[in-house]
């Protein structure tokens, strides 16, 4: 639980800390709040035994809990947008590097958590360890984990362009 829980305990305080300079929008707040969530109930069970994870797991007809998957995803779906304004209003990013740093930034920490869980779990004891891991036997655990955020972020870059181009720009010509 300590393990899975440091994440939490690294950023909520730099999400507060941030968050007075940045001043992000109620929504991104929103966001960071779903996400830590979904990270809170897959450390309470531990990745591979959260019950959720099971029904995707039916439903997917998958080989294991697909919770930690989700989690993955939603990385860098969830979070793009909060990283995207973070972006905008701390290194004054506009149009194309915008969308790109975001996604960038998603494939980077979920790389570095990535190696940061394999170090941790050849350190502590090895039970905890492999239950830290999560892999569930899938020796492409991590790559697929850094390929879900990727994703995920490239899809909320997309779909925040897309509303931006067609949505926000015609209410903003109609005035």
């Amino acid at each position: 639980w300590l393990l899975e829980n440091y994440a939490v305990f690294v950023v909520v305080p730099v999400t507060i800390i941030a968050g007075r300079a940045l001043k992000l929008s109620n929504l991104s707040y929103s966001l960071i709040t779903i996400f830590m969530m979904l990270h809170v109930i897959g450390s309470h069970y531990t990745y591979a035994e959260v019950p959720f994870g099971f029904n995707l797991q039916d439903w997917l007809g998958a080989s294991r809990n697909m919770y930690d998957r989700l989690v993955h995803f939603s990385f860098g779906f969830i979070l793009g947008f909060p990283l995207r304004e973070m972006f905008m209003k701390a290194a004054q990013t506009k149009g194309f590097w915008s969308y790109f740093f975001p996604v960038e930034l998603a494939f980077a920490t979920s790389a570095i958590y990535e190696i940061i869980e394999w170090l941790v779990a050849v350190k502590v004891d090895a039970a905890a360890g492999l239950a830290f891991l999560g892999s569930q036997g899938d020796i492409w655990d991590a790559q697929k984990d850094m390929l879900l955020a990727g994703l995920g972020a490239m899809l909320a870059m997309v779909i925040i362009c897309l509303v931006n181009r067609f949505c926000i720009k015609k209410d903003s010509s109609n005035s």
